[in-house]
């Protein structure tokens, strides 16, 4: 059974914030593939109670509410609707970093929260935030971690949850619901005072309602507070760079490095990944090209607590026995390009343009989960369809980012192109959506199943469709939560 496509009522109400300015709208433009349906206005919120005000208006009504949090440009479809008269949600200016708990390492904060005054907040504390690779300025840090966005530093990665915790919801009924250990019927002040924290991300009882949400692209519920873990700031820090000319043998290196528990940052980059991150503009990045080796192994190994630098100095050297051992060197720096540079780019969001437009304007990304061993055959595989579909490969930026202590990996493949060229689009365009079925049949793993790669992910599993079509009419029965994304 189907959940019932929402019927559009012709007026909307005196709404707070509302907004349908046609240029106000376009700022809710998405810039994948999926069909550029416009949103019919915005409504922006600033705090739960009125969230909950356009919930409930929008199921009396029945009018679809595409929840939005990150500034534009947004890439991935989710924000996008799906059909027709849906209404925008945008909880961007619900900014509050609510508590910074420096003893639990957790972090509370609302959905308009970017990674930039994340970094900042925590600073004062003596605390790190757990970064994604270059987040945009405006990206939100919650929204990243629902949507399992990984973080670059694998051994503080324990299951996919992480680093979200706790979260309040407000359901597609308008019910307000905190999950794990927040969850105590009590307000999250009493908690405190009883020195508890909210880190634990099972509950009530022992259901997990947090990982539910995870992944669900707005289609469950509206989160509109999570906390987050985060890491202690180093008192010493080093950041090394292998090279290679294969991104085999740099694998190899990561499955050794994770199976010690070693550094903190680790991850693979492509020469055209590294250049359009370091690169300015076009010419900048066309430079770096021709200079930078074809693979880049990053690894950063921090000192915190008690001897730091006596820490340091240990990981290194059993990273540099591990990097001998394969016919690799840990190096500081390499020509053209120092550790120290890429720390910099590392510690902030991407400055603007963000670093994927910079090569040609505009540019698509495919990305799932394997196992590391595996990574190199979809590479190469997807390499093969982009040279039928005449696209350059030189312009293929790869990251491989190993995740749950290395027992998997994310592979992110960054296609850049020139909206002017027809050519271009369409290869892109064929890639992001067939040629990522190719790989979901060979083996790969769509866990963020984003427009067309729906099809891919829930096709081949009834099971799960009849599953989570159970959920959605229990926690948004009148279907109008994103309506029309993953198998709704």
């Amino acid at each position: 059974m189907n959940v019932e496509t929402p019927l559009i009522q012709p007026n909307l109400p005196n709404l707070p914030n509302l907004l349908s300015d046609p240029q106000i709208l376009e700022g809710y433009r998405d810039e994948s593939f999926v069909s550029p349906m416009r949103v019919r206005s915005v409504v922006r919120v600033n705090n739960l109670e009125e969230v909950q005000a356009v919930v409930k208006w929008a199921k009396e009504t029945r009018t679809p509410l595409i929840p939005v949090s990150s500034a534009p440009p947004h890439f991935n479809g989710d924000t996008a609707p799906s059909v027709g008269g849906a209404v925008a949600l945008d909880l961007s200016a619900m900014k509050r970093i609510i508590r910074v708990d420096r003893r639990n390492r957790i972090v509370m904060v609302e959905p308009g929260v970017t990674f930039g005054q994340l970094r900042a907040a925590l600073n004062k504390e003596g605390l790190t935030p757990l970064m994604p690779l270059l987040p945009r300025c405006g990206k939100s840090v919650l929204t990243s971690f629902l949507e399992r966005t990984p973080i670059t530093a694998p051994r503080f990665h324990w299951e996919p949850q992480d680093p979200l915790q706790c979260v309040e919801v407000v359901y597609g009924t308008g019910d307000v619901m905190r999950t794990g250990s927040a969850a105590i019927p009590s307000s999250l002040e009493a908690q405190w005072e009883l020195g508890k924290a909210q880190v634990r991300g099972t509950g009530p009882s022992q259901v997990d309602f947090t990982r539910l949400l995870q992944g669900a692209q707005g289609t469950l519920g509206i989160v509109t507070w999570g906390s987050i873990k985060c890491r202690p700031s180093a008192k010493h820090r080093k950041l090394f760079l292998v090279a290679c000319d294969q991104a085999s043998p740099l694998i190899e290196m990561a499955y050794a490095i994770t199976f010690k528990k070693l550094g903190e940052e680790l991850f693979l980059l492509s020469r055209a990944e590294l250049a359009s991150m370091l690169g300015k503009n076009a010419q900048e990045i066309a430079a770096l090209r021709g200079a930078l080796p074809s693979w880049v192994l990053v690894l950063g190994i921090d000192g915190a607590g008690v001897l730091p630098e006596d820490k340091v100095a240990y990981q290194q050297a059993e990273c540099a026995e591990i990097a001998r051992t394969l016919g690799l060197e840990l190096q500081t720096a390499l020509p053209d390009l120092s550790g120290q540079r890429v720390e910099a780019l590392l510690s902030e969001p991407s400055p603007e343009p963000y670093w994927k437009l910079r090569l040609r304007g505009a540019g698509a990304s495919i990305f799932f989960l394997t196992t590391l061993e595996r990574a190199c055959g979809f590479i190469d595989s997807f390499r093969r369809m982009a040279a039928e579909r005449r696209y350059p490969g030189d312009d293929i930026g790869i990251y491989v980012q190993p995740t749950v202590q290395g027992a998997n990996c994310h592979v992110q493949l960054d296609l850049p192109y020139d909206v002017a060229s027809r050519e271009q689009a369409a290869a892109v365009a064929w890639l992001v959506d067939q040629g990522a079925a190719t790989l979901a049949r060979e083996g790969a793993f769509f866990s963020r199943p984003y427009g067309p790669w729906a099809r891919a992910a829930y096709d081949g599993d009834p099971q799960i469709v009849i599953a989570q079509r159970k959920l959605k009419r229990i926690f948004d029965p009148g279907g109008i939560l994103n309506p029309g994304k993953l198998c709704f």
